[in-house]
């Protein structure tokens, strides 16, 4: 995803879980070496994160993570936790490892830089499937379950776009494809930045909450992101100008920081979540440019 970035000038692939802590304390010695004049930003905090910033021999800079508090939200609920974790969102905290007031969110959007065989290749993919009709990307797919909207709304949902005269396409990955064999369906058939080049195409994308989310705020798509068992209060959410966020304001909710916990209640967070809202909000994202 960093690659062609005109702010990035090397990047170093490291896989310290295949290490044992005597080989990663190796591998930061050897990359403090390496790096010896350059500041450490750790936007990781975690344990190995830690260890690194232990061997560094110039200036570490950390970012305000807001764990403790958002386990106590994840633990209470109370209202008095989430509205002081909605006060800036993660790429804001990023930020705040060098600056001490957090930018406007506008202003740290994701950025991926796409090039030509990128985007050679989403036209490749896209052939015979976009017309003259906006193009609405569809990704149905989240890491855990219950993230996901149920598979008869996402079914539903393709035949009210098509009634309202929008082209569509699925993007994704995952080990069992929601629209089998269907001519629009491109999951498993596109790479990471070939996906990104698609949903640079496209003129919105309906997601759960997932990465795909965060690539199409990265190429400039609007999104329309179904929130369920997690919440935007963890900080993860798109935050363009014409993103919107779909979710029901349960007293169960959010009940899981990564959407990792199973549901008594059916998902109802999600599930009372109607094709026929998506489709609004996809009208109210497309809206100037239909008129």
């Amino acid at each position: 995803m960093l690659e062609g970035h005109p702010a990035v000038a090397d990047i170093v692939d490291v896989e310290p879980s295949g290490m044992s802590a005597a080989q990663w304390i190796r591998e930061c010695n050897a990359l403090a070496r390496t790096y010896s004049d350059m500041p450490l930003i750790d936007l990781h905090g975690v344990l190995r994160a830690r260890i690194l910033g232990q061997c560094w021999h110039t200036r570490v800079y950390r970012y305000p993570k807001k764990g403790m508090l958002r386990r106590f939200y994840d633990r209470t609920g109370w209202s008095m936790f989430s509205k002081r974790l909605e006060r800036t969102n993660v790429p804001q905290r990023y930020a705040m490892a060098l600056d001490a007031a957090p930018p406007e969110r506008q202003q740290v959007l994701p950025r991926i830089f796409l090039d030509d065989s990128d985007r050679y290749g989403a036209l490749g993919a896209l052939k015979g499937l976009q017309g003259r009709a906006p193009l609405v990307a569809l990704h149905p797919y989240a890491t855990h379950p219950s993230k996901q909207w149920p598979a008869e709304h996402w079914d539903e949902l393709t035949n009210q776009l098509t009634q309202a005269g929008y082209d569509w396409v699925c993007v994704g990955r995952d080990d069992v494809p929601l629209f089998t064999d269907h001519e629009r369906d491109l999951t498993n058939r596109t790479g990471l930045r070939q996906t990104c080049a698609v949903l640079e195409r496209a003129d919105v994308l309906i997601t759960n909450d997932s990465g795909p989310m965060h690539l199409a705020s990265a190429v400039g798509t609007p999104v329309v992101a179904l929130f369920g068992p997690t919440a935007p209060a963890w900080g993860f959410y798109p935050a363009g100008a014409k993103d919107i966020v779909l979710e029901r304001e349960l007293p169960c909710r959010p009940c899981s920081l990564h959407g990792k916990r199973s549901c008594s209640r059916g998902l109802e967070c999600l599930a009372s979540i109607t094709p026929y809202e998506v489709v609004k909000a996809v009208d109210t994202v497309l809206a100037p440019e239909r008129d």
